[in-house]
């Protein structure tokens, strides 16, 4: 089967579409039209900042980078925080258990 056949067996559609960057240039970014809202709304998500309350009090700050379907997620270049106005450690890479995530934040 060659490269052309094996395109036409995805059951998925792709589109290109327009958007404007904050400089005002086009950019051009694939969405897969069959996607769910809920992931679409992950992928917008991806390499932005988020801020997640543990069940233990724990606070942790990082870049996030995937999640799967038990709700767990991997933070990069995390930062917890013990308390809201403690000082920050850092951790780096951290995969967090969905279970013991109580809220998760989007930061603007």
């Amino acid at each position: 089967m060659d490269t052309h056949e094996q395109n036409q067996n995805f059951d998925t559609i792709m589109t290109n579409e327009e958007k404007f960057n904050e400089n005002g240039e086009i950019k051009n970014e694939v969405i897969n039209i069959n996607e769910s809202a809920g992931k679409q709304k992950l992928r917008s998500w991806l390499n932005r900042h988020l801020r997640i309350k543990m069940t233990d009090g724990r606070i942790l700050t990082g870049a996030f980078l995937c999640t799967d379907r038990d709700a767990n997620v991997i933070l990069g270049l995390c930062s917890e925080y013990l308390s809201e106005n403690s000082e920050p450690r850092a951790l780096g890479l951290v995969m967090v258990p969905g279970r013991h995530i109580v809220t998760i934040h989007l930061d603007i």
